[in-house]
């Protein structure tokens, strides 16, 4: 899903800057409500985080695709602002040292992954948790939330062609199919199973890890 350098036309890359901007600022000022016994689990998480994002799955139209993480670091941070930070800052590494996403669409990559990805995953599972159970909620936000993140990826490149021709030449009857294509079927499932299995084994074997954003600053500071 991350979008290198070259696919989108400077104004989308600046209107995504400006946008994330404003979202950075919030997100940042976000930590201030983490309880300090939260602080060594979020750096855990981001460096799981960096890990999956590494991995890129194959796909049948000979892309690829990988999982993210952002779900599971909002569910356990009680706290989806908290994981903007975390993905931002993965995202950035990944950028300057290992070429993976570009440092134009930086802003839009953290949009789709650091923003819509952890957010939609998180009240989708906030949503199902009571009906469904903690388990299968997070495995079914992280799904949702990966595939919508894919989708808005896919209607950024789909919308050059209309705005900046001269980059990514697919429109949106091509982009946004292949880009749903390779999350519904490969990521989608992958980050499904794993983030259930994640919260199935912390609340198994460490609870107190689950809970610790039910401590003061945690939970009740998430908007």
């Amino acid at each position: 899903m991350h979008i290198p350098d070259g696919y989108l036309g400077p104004i989308t890359c600046a209107i995504f800057y400006i946008v994330m901007l404003f979202i950075w600022a919030i997100a940042i000022k976000k930590l201030k409500t983490l309880h300090p016994k939260q602080i060594p689990l979020l750096g855990v998480l981001t460096a799981f985080s960096f890990l999956v994002m590494m991995y890129n799955l194959p796909v049948p139209d000979g892309t690829t695709a990988h999982m993210v993480g952002g779900t599971l670091i909002a569910i356990l941070m009680g706290n989806p602002w908290i994981a903007t930070v975390a993905i931002s800052i993965v995202l950035l590494i990944q950028a300057l040292f290992f070429g993976d996403g570009g440092i134009t669409s930086f802003g839009t990559n953290c949009f789709n992954m650091g923003v819509v990805l952890p957010f939609v995953g998180y009240y989708c599972y906030k949503i199902l948790k009571d009906k469904i159970g903690d388990v299968a909620a997070s495995g079914i936000g992280a799904y949702i939330g990966i595939v919508v993140a894919a989708i808005c990826a896919g209607f950024e490149f789909g919308i050059q062609p209309f705005i900046q021709p001269g980059y990514c030449p697919y429109p949106f009857t091509v982009s946004v199919p292949a880009m749903a294509l390779a999350h519904l079927t490969t990521a989608g499932p992958a980050a499904a199973i794993v983030t259930a299995i994640v919260v199935w084994y912390i609340k198994k074997s460490r609870p107190d890890l689950f809970n610790l954003s039910k401590l003061e600053g945690g939970e009740k500071n998430e908007l």
